[in-house]
Parts: structure tokens; sequence; C-alpha cells
């Protein structure tokens, strides 16, 4: 027996690829081969079937929530994340909230 055959292939990297809804989360580890895109990553796990509502055209995604494009080759230990699109704009909601706040005395 070859004692390479106990060790790990060091041309496949471990990567996580992860899509939350309020409803559901997904989060999977995978094995990559070495020269893996972001998208290629997505697909072999399975993501994009489970969820047929991503779109990457709409769907904007990163690694440790850094935005990358899908055209990124993934690294040993990356955690892809898939992003929904925003339901409310940040600014009109602080500016509500400043609001709020005021006309409470605050």
């Amino acid at each position: 027996m070859d004692d390479r055959d106990d060790m790990a292939d060091p041309r496949m990297h471990p990567v996580t690829v992860c899509y939350a809804r309020p409803d559901d989360v997904f989060l999977v580890r995978l094995e990559v081969r070495e020269g893996t895109t972001i998208a290629e990553a997505m697909t072999t796990s399975g993501v994009l079937t489970r969820f047929p509502e991503i779109d990457l055209a709409r769907n904007k995604v990163g690694v440790f929530g850094k935005l990358k494009p899908v055209d990124t080759v993934v690294r040993a230990g990356d955690r892809i994340e898939i992003y929904r699109p925003l339901q409310a704009d940040p600014m009109e909601s602080r500016r509500r909230r400043a609001r709020h706040k005021a006309a409470a005395g605050g």
C-alpha cells in the first residue's frame, strides 16, 4: 500500500457554500478541485437546484463577507455566500428610525 493513499489529494480544497432565507438555511461543505470558480462550486453544492430563485445575474456573491465575481477561483477554506437582494433601502430605513426617535423625544 502506498502511503499517499491515506493522504488527502492536495489538488482538492474544502469550501463551504451557504445561503440563508428567513425560513431556511443551506450550508454545505464540499471538496472542490484546485482552480474551481465560485460559480462551479455553487453548482456542485446543489444550492442552485434547491433554491431556483437564486439568479446569479441578480444575487451578489462573496467570500467571508467580501463581494466577489462568480469567476473568482476559490481557495481552501473559503465560505462562499450568496446574498439575497435587500428588502428595504438602508438609508431610508435609517431616516425613518431617526424621524421616529426625534418624534418620541429621544
